[in-house]
């Protein structure tokens, strides 16, 4: 019993050193670019980059020349499927976390030890909108159209597919999709954001584990 609990105390030791030093580098290596000379170019697709505070997302149009994703993420799946969208937010992050952590304040520290030390299944978050409107936490950007085929090749990876089990959302407009992958602390919500973005070619941050690091790239409308 004295071996079983000397290492829990060193598994919840590393955890919270793990946590720590997530936090002290964040801001400093979120501010590291990758893909530095991007510019937003005058013409192409209008895409948004969402903030609820604790998870980003990217909202896309519904139907382009590119991309057409009501196949991929078809209304069918949320309650109130009879409405005209327009676009799709598409998050991926940590399945607890993401059904059962709507806010920082629903974080419990159980679920933070248990991603620090093992890691956690993936879910992927959609949301249907009808025009959204930019906002300081729903941030427009404008990218060249081979750079948004990118950024849809990356997303297409982990859409689902064919009898994709599915969950409720946090309303009657999302759903949550199992998606491929493992949520580590080197590899959260907010990283695949940015990974995503920076797989396309765009400007955003080198290592940015929360929302704000992903957001800093993005310029407020407001």
């Amino acid at each position: 019993m004295a071996r079983i609990g000397r290492i829990s105390r060193a598994v919840v030791g590393w955890a919270f050193l793990l946590l720590g030093l997530a936090v002290l580098s964040a801001w400093p290596l979120s501010s590291i670019p990758r893909n530095p000379h991007w510019s937003e170019p005058d013409e192409g697709v209008t895409i948004m980059v969402e903030s609820n505070g604790v998870h980003t997302a990217l909202v896309m149009p519904l139907v382009t020349p590119e991309k057409d994703w009501r196949g991929t993420f078809p209304a069918a799946d949320i309650s109130a499927s009879d409405r005209a969208y327009s676009h799709v937010s598409v998050s991926w992050g940590e399945k607890e976390i993401f059904l059962n952590t709507p806010t920082w304040w629903d974080l419990s520290p159980l679920s933070v030890l248990r991603i620090a030390g093992f890691g956690g299944d993936s879910l992927l978050h959609v949301a249907h909108y009808v025009r959204p409107v930019p906002t300081s936490h729903m941030r427009p950007v404008t990218v060249s159209r081979n750079e948004y085929q990118k950024l849809v090749s990356t997303i297409e990876k982990v859409a689902p597919v064919a009898r994709t089990r599915h969950y409720p959302g946090y309303g009657a407009q999302d759903v949550f999709y199992d998606a491929p992958g493992n949520y580590t602390f080197t590899n959260t919500c907010n990283q695949w954001t940015s990974n995503s973005l920076a797989a396309a070619g765009i400007r955003t941050g080198w290592w940015t584990p929360f929302a704000g690091g992903v957001m800093k790239w993005v310029p407020d409308p407001s």
